[in-house]
């Protein structure tokens, strides 16, 4: 993929791993636009590159993905590449009461906004010089961890989901892309969760190396470790990953 006089939108960029791809698309010489849902997020990422553009939008909901697209096409027509990042995590406890509005906003945002914004932006991006989707997966779609289960099931979906797209474009010239990274050090969850992980520039700097080079799946450490293990292997993580007290 070449780095440079791109069009970008990333949906969920004010903050985390977004954040750090819409910084690195701006430093390679790139327009980029981030949709957020918090204002206050987005004011801060402008405050920190104040050439990156924003607008404000939920895309939980399907008229707020069309709304969104609509945008794109009318304000920033040039779009030629679409990051799909934006993803909430929450803690889950499946046997308890629990009301499923909650959970559905997980699935909402986490897969059905990116299956969705792309279908919405594929005929916009085909017209396009250069076009790309990059989903942005997890290693958890290889070997969940169990105290996080919808947020495993959305990004397993979506490595499944973006190799079917990957295959029905493969006639035109839009370029589908999988990131896939592991635990990084980053508010996913809630601030603080994962103080332990890995930090998020050293692994956003070796995404772009490897979109440079033309990488179509994008893995880094653990999501290295647990996207070629074998049938066995995952097993192993699975227990070593959800050992009691973990």
């Amino acid at each position: 993929m070449e780095l440079a006089g791109n069009t970008v939108l990333v949906t969920g960029g004010a903050t985390g791993i977004g954040f750090a791809l819409a910084e690195r698309f701006l430093a390679a010489g790139s327009r980029v636009i981030v949709c957020g849902r918090r204002e206050e997020a987005l004011q801060a990422a402008r405050k920190a590159l104040p050439a990156l553009e924003t607008f404000r939008g939920d895309l939980s909901t399907e008229a707020q993905r069309r709304a969104a697209a609509g945008r794109v096409e009318r304000e920033f027509p040039a779009v030629n590449v679409l990051v799909n990042n934006a993803g909430i995590q929450r803690r889950v406890r499946l046997d308890a009461a629990s009301g499923w509005e909650e959970i559905h906003s997980e699935i909402a945002i986490n897969l059905e906004a990116p299956i969705h914004l792309s279908m919405l932006l594929v005929p916009h991006l085909a017209r396009r010089d250069r076009p790309a989707i990059v989903n942005v997966g997890s290693g958890l779609a290889f070997v969940p961890l169990a105290s996080v289960p919808i947020y495993c099931a959305t990004k397993a979906a979506i490595h499944s989901f973006t190799l079917s797209l990957r295959r029905q474009l493969a006639e035109t010239p839009i370029q589908v892309v999988e990131v896939i990274p592991p635990a990084l050090n980053t508010d996913l969850g809630g601030p603080g969760l994962h103080a332990w992980a890995d930090p998020v520039a050293p692994f956003a700097d070796a995404v772009f190396a490897e979109l440079a080079a033309g990488k179509e799946e994008i893995t880094y450490s653990f999501s290295e470790e647990s996207s070629r293990a074998s049938r066995a292997e995952r097993a192993a993580i699975f227990e070593r990953m959800n050992r009691p007290g973990r």
